[in-house]
């Protein structure tokens, strides 16, 4: 044995550090109660979201006046008001009437219309129309605004680019009754192509009335039905209202697609696949486009909000008779009761899909730390 082959057998081996953690069999295990612990604190947070929300809608339902004098002054007596008041439970204090309709919102009570119609009824009539109209944007604003924002990305600081970009600023900024009352103008009134409003034609939408299980999604109805003309005719009339509100989140998933995938073009994962010799093509819809949608899905709930919120010109503009269209004609009536019960549900629609977001980006998204 030679001097140099003793020395190397002198040398100590050097021992690998593992982290207690993450040794076979734990580091799943703990990664799944960490995500699981986040999840329950999400889902915990739920409650205070959705009672500070509703706080908000009731005190401010009572700031602006008493709402049966609100919808019923001059066309009844004050004694017949009173009457009504007596009975709505609104000469009682605040507090009271504060406490009494917590009480109700935990029961699915979400109080009663002018009409004496429970609000409850409502939502189940009409919210199933707003989630389809949104489900149709939703569909637009991803058909739209990801390949749009993916070229644009490719395609940096050429005229391209610049137009795209001046596109997603006037889709994001243009009021959503402006743009349905242009969509109308072109393609309802000028070209003949589409509908102008409504969810279906008045023949088709009585023959749906005669569905079983009805479900009041006009296109689960039509498929239930069994008529291929049904359903082509609800498709035609759901075209033009998912555009004009679809168009409203399509610009700002152009601008985060775009922004997102131009800084992830240019991380070490992406340079590193390109050394693999791997194309310019599957570089960029394999690698980077998934984590630039990452960002999308985080902020998804707020963009459901906004279409909810959107909602409401968008169905009147289109007559889609929806819960957005349901809470325009209370507001004309001043029934504020009615727009109080469906403000609170909207709420707590949207902070229910707060929480489905979050446990689906601490699920996809490995930089996520609970």
């Amino acid at each position: 044995m030679t001097s140099g082959d003793a020395g190397l057998e002198a040398t100590p081996r050097v021992r690998r550090f593992r982290l207690p953690g993450r040794v076979k069999g734990g580091g799943g295990d703990s990664r799944q109660l960490a995500l699981l612990r986040y999840l329950g604190i999400r889902l915990l947070l739920i409650l205070p979201t959705a009672w500070i929300l509703v706080t908000v809608v009731f005190f401010l339902m009572r700031v602006i006046g008493d709402p049966i004098s609100a919808a019923m002054g001059g066309r009844m007596t004050q004694e017949q008001i009173e009457v009504r008041k007596e009975a709505a439970g609104l000469n009682r204090p605040i507090l009271t009437q504060y406490w009494e309709y917590l009480s109700g919102l935990l029961h699915g009570d979400f109080g009663y219309s002018q009409d004496n119609r429970q609000i409850s009824e409502v939502v189940t009539t009409y919210g199933a129309a707003t989630l389809e109209l949104v489900f149709w944007a939703l569909l637009v604003a991803f058909a739209v605004g990801v390949p749009l924002g993916r070229y644009a990305a490719t395609h940096r600081d050429s005229t391209a680019d610049a137009g795209l970009r001046m596109f997603a600023i006037f889709a994001y900024a243009a009021p959503v009754f402006f743009v349905g009352m242009l969509l109308k103008l072109i393609f309802a009134v000028k070209l003949d192509w589409l509908p102008v409003a409504g969810r279906a034609s008045t023949p088709v939408e009585l023959e749906l009335q005669h569905v079983s299980p009805k479900t009041n999604i006009m296109v689960v109805d039509a498929i239930l039905y069994g008529d291929t003309s049904y359903l082509i005719d609800v498709l035609k009339h759901a075209v033009l209202p998912a555009i004009a509100l679809g168009l409203l989140t399509a610009g700002i998933f152009l601008r985060l697609v775009r922004i997102n995938l131009i800084q992830t073009l240019h991380s070490d994962y992406v340079d590193a696949a390109r050394a693999r010799g791997l194309s310019a093509r599957v570089v960029t819809g394999r690698h980077a486009v998934r984590n630039a949608m990452i960002p999308i899905v985080t902020v998804m709930g707020m963009y459901i909000a906004m279409m909810l919120g959107g909602a409401v010109l968008t169905e009147t503009t289109f007559e889609w008779k929806g819960l957005g269209y349901q809470l325009a004609e209370y507001l004309h009536q001043r029934d504020f009761i009615a727009v109080q019960g469906i403000v609170a549900f909207v709420a707590l629609v949207v902070a229910a899909m707060s929480f489905v977001v979050d446990a689906i980006v601490a699920m996809i998204d490995p930089r996520v730390r609970f």
